[in-house]
Order: structure tokens, then C-alpha cells, then sequence
């Protein structure tokens, strides 16, 4: 059974959740009743994936059909760049709600350190006290923009999701949201596969070792060190496996050896570089899919 983790705020969010990130539109939403069905709760869309309106669609089927009910479910989208800004950020709020077709959403998050997202910021505060957002938070904020928006917010941020595998493990930054009591939430928890992530000797030894395929060793690390997860798969089989990670614990032995696979560079967004910056920002004229 999937555990939960208390948000600042007191608010439970499941510890595993399933992403649509890329899903093409003619499987997304018979994927998103796949993953309802297999036990997911926590889902985790955006506005930049263009597929709000297909994932409500599917969670509208799982509750009309008793599959799920609304209070069981755990539902988050994102603001992306122009979306930015106090009235920008109110009226996109009310578009993926309505996308989405739902009275609240569960978790609201600012998309990208990018923007008037302080702006942002305060419709978010606002919308959170009037009951429309169950909790409110950013993506993909380094510990430096965290701890400063933190300074200066009314209320702070209750989620941070940042890209987080093996080969970028950001300790600090786990460290510093740990003290400021904000939920890390990992994305891309495999990296898409990229730079050999499957085939590491020491994640193959350790998964032979417990008798788990090596995505369930990554997955069960991120859990292990109160990382929230939200992994994705068109394949049901794929979604059960990634779901059943809850009947082993890695020893301290496991937990040295993953550590030693740290690259300390993202393989998928690095923010702090100028070229990226211009990327994402190219991504509002030509919104082709890419790592967002």
C-alpha cells in the first residue's frame, strides 16, 4: 500500500504518484484509468503537456464508474512561464480547473523559476485561502530561489519538484528543504533511461540482490530519503512493478553504493544555463514536446 506524507501544511500526499508527461492524447486517457485502476492516486499533470482535459476525462470515468472517489484521489497541475504574474496566474488557475473538470485541485505548482513568479506566487496564497488549492508549490527551484522566495512569501511553499535520479542525487538541497520543511517531489525518477541509468552494474547487482528489477531499486531509494515519486509508463505491467516497491527495504550498503553514482549534473534541465533558459522560452512559440 502506498504510504503518505504529511505537507506542512497537514495535508497527506501519497508517496508514489503517476505522471502524463509526453502520454500522446489518444492513449492518455485510457492510460490514466490504467493507472487508477492499478492503484495510483496521485496524478501529476500540466498546463505546457496539453493534456488537462483528457486526464479529467479519465478520473471523471474512474469516480462516475466507482472505481475512485474524488477525496481518494490526489490531483496537480502546473502554471507555466506566461502564465506568470498575479491575474495571469488566477486566470490560468481557473482554466486547468475547468480542464480538469473539478471543484479544487489537490497541489498547485509554479512550473518554472521563471517569470514574475512572484506575482504567481501571491494569486496561489490567495487562491489557497479561499479553499480552491489544498497546497500550493514550485518545480524545479534550486535551494537558492527556494529559500528566497521562502523569505519573502506569506506562506511558504509546501512541494518543490525538481529533477532527481542516481546520477543527480542534490543532497544539499534535500538538506535545505528538509529545514524549511518544504516535500521534495522527484521527477523523472529514471532520467528516461538516459546516460545508462538501466543497465548501472551496481543498481543491476543490488536489484539481483532483493530480487527487484532496477527500476524498483531507484524508486525505493527516492522513497527511502522522503522523496515523493511520480513515475510514468503507457504499460500496465510496468505500472504494477513500479508500484510494488513497499514490501523491501535497501540496507545501509545499498544506500552507499547508490551514492557513489552521483554525477552532480542534471541529465535533463539544468536552469542555470543561459542556452536552456532560451529553450524553455522558445517552447511558448514552438510548444513541441520536450524536457519541461
Amino acid at each position: 500500500m502506498v504510504q503518505k506524507v504529511k505537507l506542512n501544511n497537514g495535508v497527506e500526499m501519497p508517496m508514489e504518484g503517476f505522471g502524463v508527461f509526453q502520454i500522446p492524447d489518444t492513449q492518455c486517457e485510457q492510460v490514466v484509468l490504467d493507472a487508477i485502476e492499478t492503484g495510483y492516486r496521485l496524478l501529476d499533470t500540466a498546463s505546457s503537456y496539453k493534456n488537462e482535459e483528457v486526464v479529467g476525462s479519465a478520473v471523471k470515468k474512474a469516480i462516475s464508474t466507482g472505481v475512485v472517489k474524488r477525496e481518494e484521489l490526489f490531483i496537480t497541475t502546473k502554471a507555466y512561464i506566461q502564465q506568470m504574474g498575479y491575474e495571469k496566474t488566477v486566470q490560468a488557475f481557473y482554466e486547468s480547473l475547468n480542464k480538469v473538470g473539478l471543484e479544487y485541485l489537490d497541489l498547485y505548482l509554479i512550473h518554472m523559476p521563471l517569470g514574475d513568479y512572484y506575482g504567481a506566487w501571491r494569486a496561489m496564497e490567495d487562491l489557497y485561502e479561499a479553499g480552491k488549492i489544498r497546497a500550493i508549490g514550485v518545480c524545479n527551484f534550486d535551494a537558492a530561489r527556494l529559500m528566497d522566495l521562502c523569505y519573502n512569501a506569506k506562506i511558504k511553499p509546501m512541494v518543490n519538484q525538481i529533477e532527481r535520479h542516481p546520477h543527480y542525487q542534490r543532497m544539499e538541497e534535500l538538506s535545505v528543504m528538509k529545514e524549511l520543511g518544504i516535500q521534495v517531489e522527484g521527477w523523472a525518477p529514471f532520467a528516461e533511461g538516459l546516460k545508462g541509468m538501466f543497465t548501472e552494474p551496481v543498481l543491476q547487482e543490488i536489484a539481483e540482490k532483493h530480487g527487484k528489477t532496477v527500476p524498483q531499486i531507484i524508486l525505493r531509494w527516492d522513497i527511502q530519503q522522503n522523496v515523493v515519486i511520480i513515475p510514468k509508463s503507457v504499460h500496465q505491467n510496468r505500472m504494477e512493478e513500479n508500484l510494488t516497491i513497499w514490501d523491501f527495504e535497501l540496507d545501509h550498503e545499498d544506500m552507499e553504493k547508490i551514492a557513489q553514482l552521483d554525477k552532480n549534473v542534471p541529465s535533463m534541465l539544468d536552469c542555470s544555463k543561459p542556452s536552456e533558459i532560451d529553450r524553455l522560452y522558445d517552447y511558448l512559440n514552438n510548444p513541441v514536446l520536450t524536457s519541461l
